[in-house]
């Protein structure tokens, strides 16, 4: 079921964030020029375990959002 689920949000949930790419693109360049690479380092393994919580999340609300339909 969690993967069927997965398949389905992957088809239907698309919608496009031009700003906030646009915001996340000017956050990596000050990054970029502000930090050194052990600094960027701890802040991408910080992202990445984020990142993680975040696409469990939608997902759990996809599958509400689903069963309640």
């Amino acid at each position: 079921m969690y993967d069927y689920m997965k398949a389905l949000q992957k088809r239907f949930d698309r919608q496009p964030h031009p700003d906030l790419d646009a915001q996340v693109e000017y956050a990596q360049e000050e990054l970029r020029r502000d930090m050194d690479a052990a600094g960027r380092k701890k802040l991408l393994r910080l992202l990445d375990a984020q990142n993680t919580l975040l696409v469990e999340a939608k997902l759990m609300s996809f599958t509400a959002g689903f069963k309640l339909a």
